[in-house]
């Protein structure tokens, strides 16, 4: 589908080519960079180093190593999974959507039943691929994860990150990778009857949320988050923090309840999570027949 040749990376010549297309897709200081040497001994002691290449051009990969998940006892084996990245010029062509297939096919041989990673919960078009595309799931809140980012996609802002978790042999996870791609949503959402965390003011702009937030009884939760926050950043810092020290409060409100993300939804102009009191943990490890 994507006319990507989708591989595991072995040679010091494919980890320096690594290098080379993280610098293109996080520019800024090259200390954020992963070297080489790190992503080679992940790739020969047990850990995932792919890329996706066309026309023998490395144009987007993907890294993780074996670590464990101590919400269970004994810890479970997952991949923690990186770093993911795509050239901007090749964005939009499911080479992201292919490269965690590629993993989750790797996985699923190795019997390995849960990925994690982190990403900006403020970023919608990898909300979108996270969550409506790959189907994962999130009750983690992680405030200012890595400290100050000196990259230019991430300076600016606290490191604030969803941990999410891809039971990747679950209905859930089979079902939103067969599903063509969608939009909307958002319309539906609202006539089943849930509720908005931070709907629109008068102007019809979105506003931040502002705790404390009345939870209802029943029902779905919504919360909006920018259709840009990279563009957002660039007009306006200030409201940019305002979103993201808002939205912090909330998610770490409404986990600490129960709820979870499970859907991610946009319409032309609105970008929203959608978080319900499903159980994320030990039921989305059921296996898919």
């Amino acid at each position: 589908m994507t006319g990507a040749d989708i591989r595991l990376l072995h040679t010091p010549e494919e980890m320096l080519q690594a290098e080379v297309l993280q610098q293109a897709i996080w520019p800024g200081e090259a200390v954020e960079i992963v070297p080489a040497h790190v992503l080679l001994t992940a790739a020969h002691n047990g850990g995932q180093v792919a890329g996706a290449f066309v026309g023998g051009a490395l144009i987007g990969f993907t890294w993780g190593f074996l670590g464990l998940d101590d919400r269970v006892s004994p810890p479970r084996i997952k991949l923690c999974s990186h770093q993911l990245g795509v050239l901007p010029a090749c964005g939009g062509a499911g080479i992201g959507r292919a490269l965690k297939c590629f993993q989750r096919r790797i996985c699923q041989a190795q019997g390995i039943d849960l990925i994690t990673w982190t990403y900006d919960p403020l970023l919608a078009r990898n909300a979108q691929l996270n969550i409506a595309r790959l189907g994962a799931v999130c009750n983690t809140y992680l405030p200012d994860l890595y400290g100050p980012l000196r990259d230019g996609l991430n300076a600016g802002l606290p490191s604030d990150r969803f941990q999410v978790d891809w039971w990747i042999n679950t209905p859930r996870v089979a079902d939103r990778l067969a599903a063509p791609p969608q939009t909307g949503g958002l319309a539906e959402w609202l006539a089943a009857g849930a509720t908005w965390v931070n709907p629109s003011g008068r102007e019809g702009a979105p506003q931040p949320p502002a705790p404390p937030i009345t939870v209802p009884a029943t029902g779905a939760i919504l919360v909006e988050i920018p259709a840009d926050l990279m563009a957002l950043k660039a007009a306006d810092p200030a409201l940019a923090l305002r979103w993201r020290l808002g939205t912090r409060a909330v998610f770490a409100d409404l986990f600490a309840r129960g709820y979870g993300v499970t859907d991610f939804v946009r319409d032309a102009s609105r970008s929203a999570y959608v978080l319900g009191r499903e159980q994320l943990s030990t039921q989305e490890n059921t296996r898919a027949s």
